[in-house]
């Protein structure tokens, strides 16, 4: 990379006088104490922003519409577009399975990983995808995931009789984790993909913003930001190119989720074969609510348009009404995971349509400059905000014939790795269990014996799903892993 160049004094004013238009001429405040390469590096970063875009999208997410006093109406999404694997017809999930693989195949589908966090939570500065929770085999995120791309692709390949099957793997990392990602992809030689389809690229990030509407500076020489949030996604696909590769390889069939789920199906050809029948834009998977009370997100219709609300905006005795058609059963039952379907001609829009999605504030202590003395200062309390979107903030933009849901077994699908070892919930330890425990489910199934108390680990090399175990029936299986 480059190293910048200085800018010239024109285009100084030039972008000096953009950002006083804007009321934001304070980032330049310490511009006449700066080193050449400083002042370079200051160029650069605010030439990326449109300051007039910032203070819009600040004055919007600040100030929500007002309520127009209309009753909000929500109800499950309609039969029609959802399916459960927990009481769908077996022949219609092998129709699914087959029909994906199929698509597979053919080298129209792709895989969009979102990979930007660090494992700050759980002790680690590394990304989280580089994460060992602590499976027999010691494998990364990063890796388990990789594998069973392998894996989806041979099985694809055996199917149709086809040569060469790709699923290419774009990883959208954040400005912290996308050296390091790219780096333990090459060290460990992209754990068997070839590199050329393993393509990382980097989602946005938005100015930090005072109390008072005021881009902040983190140090004299740079302003402080924060990653878009997931929903910085769809124009980062735009921005980085993904689109237009995906267009070269002819994909038309991409399905992404967050790096964090160590059961994720990756591009599993039963989600993928549902969405392309129902020939929908988005479809998304969910899990069943455990009860009332669960602090999720449900994927439903809020005003008659698909849309994620929050567990706390819907009235405790609603989130408890039971669905008349399956009694013992909530009827609100629909739990996110942020694992999504999307097809190829939508995600091309995104252009037409993604200036339109809301931004959400976080108000946090955010590190800066005071523009008095040019001093680091660590706020105790919050002095400010940043900006960022949600991945499902887009869903309300279809129409519900365009949208649909597939229910799957928590079991099965959904172990997020959220917090540190030994919190008992959504951490290293659940889920190295949960993994364990569906490998022993997989091989008892398989007519094995299962001698360790822990479960097994079944290598996605060996089975995606728990298929092509026929060689274990009748084996006692005394080890940790196969």
């Amino acid at each position: 990379m480059s190293t910048p160049q200085e800018p010239t004094p024109e285009q100084v004013s030039v972008l000096k006088q953009k950002y006083t238009n804007a009321g934001q001429d304070q980032v330049f405040t310490f511009w006449d104490q700066l080193s050449s390469s400083e002042k370079a590096s200051l160029y650069q970063q605010l030439s990326i922003f449109d300051p007039l875009y910032i203070n819009t999208i600040t004055a919007k997410a600040l100030v929500p519409p007002a309520d127009d006093g209309s009753k909000t109406s929500l109800e499950p999404l309609p039969e029609s577009a959802v399916a459960s694997i927990l009481d769908s017809k077996p022949e219609d999930i092998d129709r699914w399975y087959s029909s994906g693989l199929d698509l597979i195949a053919a080298n129209k589908v792709a895989v969009v990983l979102m990979a930007g966090g660090q494992g700050t939570r759980l002790g680690s500065s590394a990304p989280k995808g580089c994460f060992d929770i602590g499976l027999p085999s010691h494998k990364s995120l990063f890796q388990i995931q990789a594998e069973r791309i392998r894996k989806i692709e041979e099985l694809a390949a055996k199917k149709a009789g086809a040569g060469k099957v790709i699923v290419p793997w774009y990883v959208m990392t954040s400005g912290p984790t996308r050296g390091p990602t790219e780096q333990f992809f090459k060290d460990h030689s992209y754990f068997g993909l070839k590199s050329e389809n393993v393509i990382v690229f980097e989602q946005g990030v938005l100015p930090c913003i005072s109390n008072d509407g005021k881009i902040l500076l983190e140090t004299k020489s740079k302003v402080a930001v924060a990653p878009d949030g997931n929903g910085g996604i769809y124009n980062a696909l735009v921005e980085s190119k993904v689109l237009d590769d995906m267009k070269k390889r002819g994909i038309e069939h991409i399905h992404a989720y967050c790096v964090d789920n160590c059961l994720v199906k990756v591009a599993d050809p039963v989600f993928i074969g549902f969405s392309a029948e129902l020939n929908v834009d988005i479809a998304t998977k969910v899990v069943r609510k455990r009860n009332a009370t669960e602090s999720v997100g449900l994927i439903l219709t809020k005003n008659g348009k698909p849309d994620v609300v929050e567990y706390s905006e819907i009235d405790p005795e609603v989130a408890a009404e039971e669905d008349p058609k399956q009694p013992g059963v909530l009827r609100f039952r629909a739990a996110n995971i942020v694992n999504h379907y999307y097809s190829f001609r939508f995600l091309e829009s995104i252009p037409e349509w993604s200036k339109n999605l809301p931004h959400h504030v976080a108000r946090k202590k955010i590190p800066y400059a005071d523009l008095e003395s040019g001093e680091n200062v660590k706020p105790s309390k919050p002095n400010g905000i940043k900006l960022e979107q949600f991945v499902f903030d887009v869903f309300p933009l279809l129409e519900l014939s365009k949208f649909a849901s597939l229910e799957v077994r928590r079991e099965d699908e959904f172990s997020p790795l959220k917090n540190a070892a030994g919190t008992g919930e959504d951490d290293p330890d659940t889920s190295r269990r949960d993994i364990m425990a569906q490998g022993a489910r997989w091989l008892k199934a398989a007519g094995a014996s299962i001698e360790h108390p822990e479960g097994v680990e079944v290598s996605p090399l060996l089975s995606y799903a728990g298929e092509g175990l026929e060689s274990v029936y009748g084996i006692s299986i005394t080890g940790n892993a196969i």
